[in-house]
């Protein structure tokens, strides 16, 4: 697991919008460090490391990441996990068990936790909103009769949804708001995260923006 640091907070403000490119001042306020030089000795790791690149735009200095390459995509993965698991808020038992129902019918998913959990505003009367991307060649209703009771007994109550990877990426690239890009705006990445940011590539290069 990917252990958070300084550095990590900084590359954590990519996770915010991965397909947004970012100037410095943006970067400064997302990850909350003030320390100029600190930000840019980060940054320069993160390009000798290929997860980021610059583009030039005007007067101004963009940075973004090289999503279209795996160990880009890989690195996100780690670190949004870590992010994850390190959110206090949400039980990790609850969590643990649905995987485990879940690698039952497959052991390739992406579980994301997103509603009120993942913005943090979540009340006593909220329940955890999970969704969970599986291959094309898996029926989504399958995965839900095997975690329904577990979600159902779970307290706070499990709300899921399952998606296929192809309708997934057919509601990330759709003009219409729905709920893909209100997953893809908020979201914590508990399992299977490589395969969620190769999926936002792909979607990106269709032409998601968000």
């Amino acid at each position: 697991m990917f252990i958070l640091n300084e550095e990590s907070k900084i590359a954590a403000s990519f996770l915010e919008k991965p397909w947004k490119k970012l100037t410095y001042s943006e970067i400064r306020k997302l990850s909350g460090k003030k320390s100029k030089s600190y930000i840019y000795r980060t940054l320069s790791h993160l390009m000798n490391d290929n997860v980021i690149d610059t583009e030039q735009i005007g007067n101004s200095l963009l940075y973004g990441l090289k999503l279209y390459l795996l160990q880009t995509q890989s690195y996100c993965g780690l670190l949004s996990e870590s992010i994850a698991w390190d959110s206090s808020h949400i039980p990790e038992s609850i969590i643990e068990k649905i995987a485990d129902r879940i690698r039952k019918i497959t052991p390739f998913f992406v579980f994301i936790v997103t509603g009120s959990y993942a913005k943090r505003t979540e009340n006593k009367r909220s329940d955890i909103d999970i969704v969970i991307l599986c291959d094309d060649t898996v029926k989504p209703q399958t995965i839900i009769a095997e975690i329904k009771l577990e979600s159902d007994l779970s307290i706070p109550k499990v709300h899921p949804f399952v998606f296929k990877r192809k309708e997934f990426l057919e509601m990330l690239i759709n003009k219409e708001f729905n709920y893909g890009k209100e997953i893809a705006r908020n979201n914590l990445l508990f399992f299977g995260s490589n395969i969620y940011f190769n999926i936002l590539n792909d979607a990106i290069e269709h032409g998601f923006k968000g």
